[in-house]
């Protein structure tokens, strides 16, 4: 067998000649280079701090410290998120809406009644000024909105009352609906509704003029579609016609005209449920509560110039607000009640059956009973 390892100078490496093996730096240092050992290099991992492989991994204390910054920020939020609405909560004036004597039995669902009075609550003289509503005529004031807003297992609903339909109001016979607020308040309101539908309220809620007004702006206004120019002289009105941005005494005004549209009245709740629709949509958006300023202010501006029922809880309220979003979104309805004619005088046939069916919690079957106008669908 041959013997394939080196010889000569690299038999100390095999333990063959261990005179030639050097022992100090002086024996290695007087070998060839080609007869030098291979130098002593650090073991990987182990280079100096300015070798790029080498870097130093982050301290535990500066993650701990980073995670304890962004805990603490987070629960200031919830805080603050938590704190608007209790603050904003204890603004709302609460009103005793419960009438007394008979009334409808319980239904399933939850049904709101929804009254937008003149009020000028929280408006100063100047802002009465600036968006014509003039100053309180004394009294309870009108009610220029009322809606009913139901919700349960069906799609939500929506559903204008012209303020000018004649109904029977209990002890004053028949006149214009509006008229049971200026008589007996919200008490005699709900008891004249009850008896006309035969639906039960089950929570009451009042907006007046600044609350509309402040919401809107706080929100930086909402959008509305008149379909032609209109120019008003008694709401203040004057927009062109098509879609556009309005600011909140826009908004009041486009809620309140009336004498530009042909149909009056009906013209004037499909443009209250337009600017209801265009509220509810932008107060719903994820940057109403991501911005701090945004989200305090639509909390004061709302809070302000509210007025709700006694019974009605936080939870309830913002039940309302939701459902309403939902009612004209397309996943609802949105109509006003059923009509004969354009006097609006409620339909002896049509009226009838959808207030049943709401009472029922039957909206899924409404079907062309909701209309915008309130006028039978055409074929």
């Amino acid at each position: 067998m041959s013997d394939d390892r080196p010889q000569g100078s690299y038999g100390w490496l095999y333990g063959e000649d261990d005179a030639q093996r050097p022992t100090s730096r002086q024996d290695s240092s007087s070998l060839p280079p080609s007869q030098l050992p291979p130098p002593n290099l650090p073991p990987p991992g182990r280079r100096g701090r300015g070798s790029a492989s080498g870097a130093e991994p982050p301290r535990p204390r500066k993650a701990k410290r980073i995670r304890r910054v962004v805990g603490i920020l987070v629960l200031v939020w919830i805080v603050f998120l938590v704190a608007v609405p209790v603050w904003a909560w204890g603004k709302i004036e609460k009103v005793d809406a419960e009438p007394g004597g008979d009334r409808p039995s319980d239904q399933p669902g939850t049904t709101y009644l929804l009254v937008g009075s003149d009020s000028r609550r929280g408006l100063t003289k100047a802002e009465q000024k600036e968006l014509s509503t003039g100053g309180d005529g004394g009294g309870r004031g009108r009610t220029d909105t009322i809606m009913m807003l139901h919700t349960g297992d069906g799609p939500s609903i929506l559903m204008s009352i012209p303020r000018d339909s004649i109904v029977e109001i209990p002890g004053y016979g028949n006149t214009k609906i509006n008229a049971a607020y200026a008589y007996g308040g919200p008490k005699l309101l709900v008891k004249t509704i009850e008896d006309n539908t035969g639906i039960r309220v089950d929570d009451y809620v009042e907006v007046g003029f600044g609350g509309l007004v402040k919401v809107v702006d706080s929100l930086g206004g909402v959008q509305i579609c008149p379909k032609d120019d209109i120019k008003d002289k008694d709401s203040g009105l004057d927009v062109k016609k098509g879609c556009q941005e309005a600011g909140g005494a826009t908004a009041l005004a486009y809620s309140r005209n009336r004498h530009t549209y042909a149909t009056q009245d009906i013209g004037r709740v499909q443009a209250q449920r337009e600017v209801l629709g265009s509220i509810a949509g932008e107060a719903k958006s994820p940057w109403t509560v991501l911005n701090p300023l945004r989200y305090q202010k639509v909390a004061s501006g709302a809070s302000g110039s509210l007025t709700i029922g006694e019974n009605v809880g936080p939870i309830s309220l913002g039940r309302f607000a939701l459902s309403l979003s939902s009612a004209m979104s397309g996943k609802g309805l949105n109509c006003t009640v059923p009509l004969r004619d354009f006097a609006v005088t409620w339909d002896p046939e049509r009226s009838p059956k959808m207030f049943d069916l709401i009472a029922k919690d039957r909206t899924d079957q409404i079907g062309d009973l909701c209309t915008k106008d309130g006028l039978p669908a055409k074929d």
